[in-house]
Parts: C-alpha cells; sequence; structure tokens
C-alpha cells in the first residue's frame, strides 16, 4: 500500500493576512513568510494551511478539523472565548458556549472570519 500523507492545503480567504492571523493566534501558532500568493501556517506535523485571498468572488466555507493536544485545548478554547469568538459543541452551530465529548476526547467548532467550520478535537474519530 502506497503511503500518501497531506503536504499542504490552500484556503481561500476575503483577507489572507486576517485568517491566517485569527488561526494561528487560537492555535498558538505563528504566521509564516508569504510564499508567491500565500501565506501559510505551519501545523507542525508537515502540513501547512497556504491561505489564498480571493478577491473576485465569495469565499465558500469549509471544514478543517484539528486534532489538538489534550494539555493544549483549554488555552485554545480560552483564545477563542478572549477573542469574542463563539464556539459549539457541534458542526451545525447550534449549541454555544459548550463542548462535546465524543470518543472521550474534547472538541468545540467554531466560525473564522470568513465562515470557514473550524473544529478543535482532541482524540480523533472512530471509524468503522
Amino acid at each position: 500500500m502506497t503511503h500518501v500523507q497531506l503536504n499542504h492545503t490552500a484556503v481561500y480567504a476575503s483577507d489572507r493576512q486576517r485568517s491566517a492571523e485569527f488561526l494561528a493566534g487560537v492555535l498558538g501558532l505563528e504566521v509564516g513568510n508569504p510564499f508567491g500568493p500565500f501565506l501559510p501556517v505551519d501545523l507542525g506535523n508537515g502540513v501547512t494551511l497556504d491561505y489564498y485571498e480571493k478577491r473576485d468572488e465569495p469565499v465558500q466555507g469549509q471544514h478543517y478539523a484539528f486534532l489538538v493536544p489534550d494539555e493544549e485545548f483549554d488555552g485554545m478554547v480560552d483564545r477563542l472565548r478572549a477573542a469574542g469568538v463563539t464556539y459549539y459543541a457541534n458542526p451545525d452551530h447550534t449549541d454555544p458556549g459548550r463542548e462535546n465529548d465524543w470518543f472521550g476526547g474534547r472538541g468545540v467548532y467554531f466560525a473564522d472570519p470568513d465562515g470557514h467550520n473550524m473544529e478543535l478535537m482532541t482524540r480523533p474519530y472512530v471509524r468503522p
């Protein structure tokens, strides 16, 4: 079986600097140096999110899920609160200010500045 790893993905944003700084701030990471039209956030596992400014049409929201260490989860949620960002226990954003306990871990969902549905989770989903 071939071993395949995700290396990077483009994240469309109406303002790449604002969106990259928002996510990096929540995750406790730093925004990298621009690379052509991209502004990277290095996730530390060999994957970068390369923010790309989309100026000619609205940004279509996507879903990005981040598996984070248990010991860093509370700090990330605290940073969401400090930024005035509402977080939710579910992907439909109908259970505000709560976290879930799926698969024996903890998780929250929140929207980034362009409406991407971001997820923090401390345990990966158990797949059939």
